[in-house]
């Protein structure tokens, strides 16, 4: 791609992604370039890339059985709380897919799609430089909001490429339909497996689940609202040093209507990760063998963060090192890099912020971030305010 400096267009804030993350730190951007116009500081420019060509980040593309841990009232981006679900249990995806596009509509945020960012740089002037398929944008800071979706996890198992049969994993995976009188392994131990299996139980011959360690069910009347609670409470344990003792995690499983029929009826019961797979089936420690037509992976996902590989950031055991910005509560920066915030990951990156009803928080710091950086760059330029950018300016 060839170098436009001087020409492409400037913002003090360029968003990476419109999911959930993304527009929590839209929301937030509007709100801060509101204030600062009221008060006559300058304003605040940004603008949010996404490479889908639809609303909705990643949840268009789950199964349409997927449900959220917890009711619609409690599973809400800031200023305006998801519309109650109309069934007796938690919502489905696709009512996720539609709050999220109207969310976007009702704030007006300012989204340019289909645009695919290839790389984040530094460049002059203590800009950075977002190269995407559609040209070049120059930002005073980055808020890098992918998630997961693209980056799907498959562990190595043994024989996995001498298998004749199906494999998915679960990014891929759109329902039982396919696997209608077929002999299926799940592999995964977490909330996606548990609802995988539960989606296919009615329709396949024979259905395996299988895991590293036996899954935990959370009690039943736990959901996303107690989950978002102990991991906030366990972020602020390890900050203070002290021991994390709580009885639930995110890697639980919680019971959702699906699951929890399913698991009461006796038919939901996971087994002990298989030993390899062969040519037509799988075969277990203990010597057992048996056929299969399909295996779904329900083994999660990795960070999105390619786009970002070029700065050179601090990274330990696959996810790059964050910390709390000046005045700040959240490990929402990029360690040693400022100009860099990530939002919406994991609990590395601000508690269950990976979640809607956790992202608001971490959103709101990523953004007071910035906003103090980009009031810093004033101080130095003897600026009041921007150079000349809007939050609207063209391609």
């Amino acid at each position: 791609m060839s170098e436009r400096r001087g020409t492409d267009p400037q913002v003090d804030v360029c968003v990476i992604g419109a999911g959930q993350a993304g527009l929590a730190a839209g929301f937030y951007l509007q709100r801060a370039d509101r204030e600062r116009r009221r008060r006559g500081v300058g304003e605040l420019s940004w603008v949010v890339l996404d490479a889908h060509d639809r609303p909705g980040g990643s949840w268009p593309d789950t199964w349409p059985s997927l449900r959220l841990f917890s009711p619609a009232a409690y599973s809400s981006l800031p200023g305006w709380p998801m519309p109650r679900w109309s069934g007796e249990d938690n919502p489905p995806a696709s009512h996720v897919v539609a709050y999220l596009r109207d969310y976007e509509q009702r704030y007006g945020l300012d989204v340019r799609r289909p645009v695919r960012v290839h790389e984040v740089r530094r460049d002059a002037g203590e800009r950075l430089r977002v190269r995407t398929d559609h040209g070049d944008w120059s930002a005073r800071a980055v808020i890098s909001a992918t998630g997961t979706q693209s980056r799907p996890f498959v562990p190595a198992v043994p024989g996995a490429d001498d298998f004749e049969g199906t494999q998915v994993h679960t990014a891929g995976y759109r329902g039982p339909a396919a696997y209608a009188g077929q002999r299926v392994l799940v592999v995964g131990g977490a909330n996606s497996a548990a609802q995988v299996a539960a989606d296919l139980l009615p329709v396949v011959e024979r259905l395996h689940w299988a895991a590293l360690r036996p899954p935990r069910y959370l009690p039943d009347h736990v959901d996303g609202r107690v989950l978002f609670e102990t991991a906030t409470q366990a972020v602020r344990d390890r900050a203070a040093g002290r021991p994390t003792p709580g009885v639930a995690s995110l890697g639980d499983v919680v019971a959702v209507p699906p699951v929890r029929e399913a698991r009461d009826r006796g038919r939901l019961r996971a087994v002990p990760m298989v030993e390899r797979l062969t040519r037509t089936g799988a075969r277990w420690p203990d010597g057992r063998e048996e056929p299969l037509d399909a295996v779904v992976w329900a083994t999660g996902f990795r960070p999105a963060l390619g786009h970002l590989r070029a700065l050179g950031l601090a990274a330990t055991d696959g996810r790059l090192l964050t910390e709390a910005p000046a005045g700040g509560t959240m490990p929402v920066q990029a360690a040693g890099e400022p100009r860099v915030l990530l939002l919406g990951y994991g609990d590395w990156c601000g508690p269950a912020s990976a979640t809607l009803v956790g992202v608001g928080r971490p959103a709101r710091e990523a953004v007071a971030a910035v906003e103090a950086l980009v009031d810093r760059a004033d101080r130095v330029d003897g600026v009041d305010g921007v150079d000349g950018a809007t939050g609207s300016g063209e391609d």
